[in-house]
């Protein structure tokens, strides 16, 4: 409901005729890639014989509860932005011809930009995810919730500030294309994760097999989506508070 209420508190200002499409794109876009991994990892350990595969009951109450849970809400929350949205107001002169943007160097490209603000975040919770991983994947037991509470408030706030940094580095070179950039620099921390989970299956642990390499890329797959999901919706309210869309 949350998520369907931001993305049409401010697009319906500006074309009341697309929250069918944000409906739609909500409910689908993020359930569907994980119903696809489900059916592909439950597949495998059926025909494995694993106990790790779900039985078809606890599929259908999963099913249920997406029918009549989020589905709902989404409609809930598309009405509720629908009809709580007002005319969108530019916090400055706009142009109906977009300005020309200068070309800029390579360290200042959308890739570089990318892979900055996806580091540092990283690089504060890198220690943390191997205990993690050990906890999730091996046999040891992870006690230290209080670190990772303050891991993750980390990195919510480094990928903020280190966000709106590159952003406004991009406005005062009058590059007008901020929007996409900023939304994939504050979530490309989930890239990174599903980096180091390579860097973990071969070098910490002595999985093998179909099974447990489906199972595991893709879980973890579904979580670094997740992550730069979250972190992008992040970023993305705090966008929406400066609409700078000058051009």
């Amino acid at each position: 409901m949350l998520l369907t209420y931001c993305h049409l508190y401010a697009p319906v200002a500006i074309a009341p005729t697309v929250y069918v499409y944000y409906l739609v794109t909500t409910i689908v876009l993020f359930p569907v890639p994980c119903v696809i991994v489900f059916i592909l990892v439950n597949s495998t350990a059926w025909a494995n014989e694993s106990t790790a595969a779900l039985p078809f009951g606890t599929i259908m109450v999963l099913l249920s509860l997406f029918v009549l849970g989020v589905a709902p809400l989404s409609v809930l929350g598309t009405v509720i932005g629908r009809n709580t949205s007002g005319d969108f107001e530019a916090p400055c002169r706009v142009h109906k011809v977009p300005r020309q943007v200068p070309a800029m160097p390579f360290y200042r490209s959308s890739l570089v930009h990318v892979l900055v603000v996806g580091f540092l975040p990283f690089s504060a919770v890198y220690i943390e995810m191997h205990y993690i991983f050990e906890a999730m994947w091996g046999h040891k037991i992870y006690t230290l919730f209080g670190i990772l509470f303050l891991a993750i408030c980390l990195v919510v706030l480094v990928t903020a500030f280190i966000t709106i940094a590159l952003t406004y580095f991009q406005l005062a070179v009058e590059d007008h294309r901020w929007w996409w950039r900023s939304l994939g620099s504050g979530g490309s921390i989930g890239l990174f994760v599903y980096a180091y989970c390579f860097y973990f299956y071969f070098h910490r642990t002595e999985m093998s097999g179909f099974l447990q390499t489906s199972t595991f890329f893709a879980n973890n797959c579904e979580t670094a989506k997740g992550r730069f999901r979250n972190t992008k919706l992040r970023r993305m309210a705090r966008i929406r508070k400066s609409k700078l869309s000058a051009r």
